[in-house]
């Protein structure tokens, strides 16, 4: 298993460094022209964008620019004072964008990890009463609603929960948008959180409930089901120990993928249709407004945790299945 651990951490270092060099090169080199005029925005003074050429590198070697353009990411994420272009720096507000992200990410995580309990623990729910009850009405009647909630884009039904639920009544069931630290007041966290964590688990319980159905529906016609059977274990063992505990291995490698994917950028709609100023709602104003730095620097974190997800999933795989670890 150590082997295996190395060889993995080696492959995220890898990676990581290879979508850093993508997203230097899809922003700073692929579009064309002068990059420095690009980052000056509009109607830029000559000063501005010499310095903007000198601060970033631009009148030297591309390895020096990437090198650059690393140091600002990295440097704005340690503490203490730092000068004026020695981090990456936001061109419309002049905001350090390492900062802004970690400002960002408390309601990023909250939305998130709240969100996935919902779909996990419901689609689980899901997977399995539509897999015994296989054929029946209430197997048509969970496919049906699953479809219906697959179907549905997050966007829209955002707006909907958020128009009938807190904006049209006169006395609202839930607040209109916004976020309340932990910290603060958990019982208001929760309250301002409900109907973005239903919006976003929605899509996801559908679909994992669908592929937990077909997954029990194939387990449990192997052979070794079937011979648990034939001892005489009951039916509640045999769905639990052999049927469901092999099913959920598929849902642990979607779910860590999901998760990781939701919380590097995926909750973007749902952070700006409820307002909550988490990392997807500063990507959104960021795309919005052309600010190139922001959006570099969200990319490069969504895909951090992208990378470092999918890592912890290998790794729990392997746990589960240790045939999966090399030899």
């Amino acid at each position: 298993m150590v082997p295996f651990i190395i060889h993995r951490l080696i492959g995220m270092v890898a990676v990581l460094f290879a979508v850093s060099v993508l997203v230097f090169f899809v922003f700073i080199w692929l579009p064309g022209g002068d990059p420095a005029q690009r980052m000056a925005g509009k109607n830029p003074t000559p000063e501005n964008i010499h310095n903007i050429r000198e601060k970033w590198g631009f009148d030297k070697p591309f390895y020096v620019q990437y090198v650059k353009m690393m140091q600002k990411a990295g440097t704005g994420l340690l503490p203490g004072t730092h000068g004026e272009y020695d981090i990456l720096r936001s061109f419309d507000t002049r905001q350090d964008v390492a900062h802004e992200i970690k400002k960002g990410i408390p309601a990023t995580f909250s939305l998130c990890i709240g969100a996935g309990i919902i779909w996990l623990f419901f689609g689980i729910l899901v997977g399995v009463v539509s897999a015994v009850t296989a054929g029946r009405w209430s197997d048509r009647l969970i496919t049906t609603f699953a479809l219906i909630g697959v179907s549905m884009p997050v966007f829209w039904l955002g707006l909907v929960l958020r128009y009938f639920l807190a904006e049209k009544p006169a006395d609202p069931l839930f607040p209109d948008g916004g976020y309340v630290p932990l910290t603060q007041d958990p019982v208001q966290w929760v309250y301002h959180l409900i109907l973005p964590w239903f919006c976003l688990a929605v899509l996801f319980i559908g679909f994992y409930g669908r592929v937990l159905r077909s997954n029990m529906l194939d387990t449990m016609n192997e052979d070794y089901v079937r011979t648990a059977r034939a001892k005489g274990l009951a039916p509640r063992s045999v769905l639990r120990r052999h049927v469901l505990r092999n099913s959920l291995i598929p849902i642990v490698s979607l779910f860590g993928l999901d998760f990781a994917a939701v919380l590097g950028g995926g909750a973007i709609l749902t952070e700006t249709v409820f307002d909550l100023k988490g990392v997807g709602w500063y990507a959104a104003q960021s795309v919005g407004g052309l600010d190139l730095p922001p959006i570099m620097g969200v990319t490069l974190y969504g895909a951090f945790f992208i990378v470092l997800f999918s890592v912890v999933v290998d790794l729990v795989y392997a746990y589960l299945d240790p045939r999966i670890r090399p030899t």
